[in-house]
């Protein structure tokens, strides 16, 4: 099986690990120190803030430093994460497959070709033989999932799914730079207008009633528009956590992608 590195510790990258995982790769996630992902309880992300985290039954460590990457790699019990400069984790682990999975939506992704025997690309603004190998679409539709070898994946289509009539006003964005403060954690049941955080000396409102689907860590630094704060109105806990329905389908093209690279390789 092949060694993947995953880049981007959010909901989709930790789904990708997890599946990947399960298989039988070598699975290795990187992401920045302390990042500001808000679905954590969909993700690995609190690995980088605890040590330890646990996703649909599978487990993710915090290692120390390289040495200690390479030698949770070899153990296979947990998925080993890393937030030590990206290009020495790469020089490092030699990986066999590289997954971007940032989903950075409209920031020009930096060339992933050449990092590894396989490069692939998730969403907006990868273009197959450009900037990746592969890319996988992401947007919701029939398309979700497919592994795109020749052009792009589709442009940002703007707004988020609907749940319950609820849109782009289940989030709330960041109205500046600063740290981002909160007791709240996912899961929890908030009334609309209730304050859950604060940045600087701005309160944080819960936009409307339900409970906390995604939300930044306390402490984390966070820029002005940065998603930082989503309600599901459905009021449901169970819904804020697992590997969800989107995130799933672009695992599966992924994983389809590395099974036609694995069978290239074998046939050539």
């Amino acid at each position: 099986m092949a060694l993947v590195l995953v880049r981007g510790a959010g909901d989709i990258g930790s789904a990708v690990a997890h599946r990947a995982f399960q298989l039988g790769h070598r699975v290795a996630l990187h992401d920045a120190p302390r990042p500001a992902h808000t679905r954590r309880g969909m993700a690995f992300t609190d690995v980088f803030f605890d040590g330890r985290c646990e996703l649909d039954a599978v487990v993710a460590k915090r290692a120390r430093d390289l040495e200690g990457l390479a030698r949770m790699l070899e153990c296979g019990r947990a998925i080993p994460c890393s937030d030590a400069d990206f290009h020495s984790v790469v020089n490092s682990l030699r990986p066999a497959i590289l997954v971007d999975a940032r989903m950075r939506k409209h920031m020009v992704p930096e060339t992933l070709r050449g990092l590894a025997p396989l490069t692939i690309g998730l969403g907006p603004n990868f273009e197959a033989g450009a900037n990746a190998d592969i890319v996988v679409e992401t947007a919701w539709g029939n398309e979700l999932g497919r592994v795109i070898s020749k052009g792009r994946a589709k442009d940002l289509s703007g707004e988020p799914r609907e749940i319950m009539g609820h849109a782009r006003d289940r989030y709330i964005y960041a109205p500046e730079d600063g740290a981002f403060e909160t007791t709240y954690g996912i899961g929890n049941s908030v009334s609309a207008g209730e304050s859950v955080a604060r940045i600087g000396e701005i309160a944080i409102h819960a936009p409307l009633a339900g409970v906390v689907r995604g939300i930044v860590h306390d402490r984390v630094l966070v820029g002005v528009g940065k998603k930082v704060l989503e309600i599901d109105p459905r009021g449901r806990p169970d819904a804020v956590f697992g590997i969800g329905e989107r995130p799933a389908g672009i695992a599966v093209g992924v994983l389809k992608a590395i099974a036609q690279f694995d069978a290239a390789r074998v046939a050539g």
